[in-house]
């Protein structure tokens, strides 16, 4: 993992670990209030006073187009 840290290698993993289990949700049918979350996601990318590196626009975006079957 390089010179991430643990408190940075474990932040990673448990959004890994969540991001896993509501896209499997999803894919199984079950309701994890996918609409929302791409809701918040939405609205958190259109404000543009935040400055956002491209990476995470990116990942914002295919979160956003998963979740919402897009």
């Amino acid at each position: 993992m390089g010179n991430v840290s643990k408190d940075e290698a474990l932040y990673q993993e448990m959004c890994r670990v969540v991001g896993k289990v509501v896209l499997e949700m999803r894919d199984l049918g079950q309701e994890p209030k996918h609409i929302v979350i791409a809701g918040v996601l939405r609205t958190a990318l259109a404000n543009q006073k935040i400055q956002r590196p491209e990476i995470t626009r990116e990942a914002m975006t295919r979160v956003i187009s998963a979740l919402s079957g897009e």
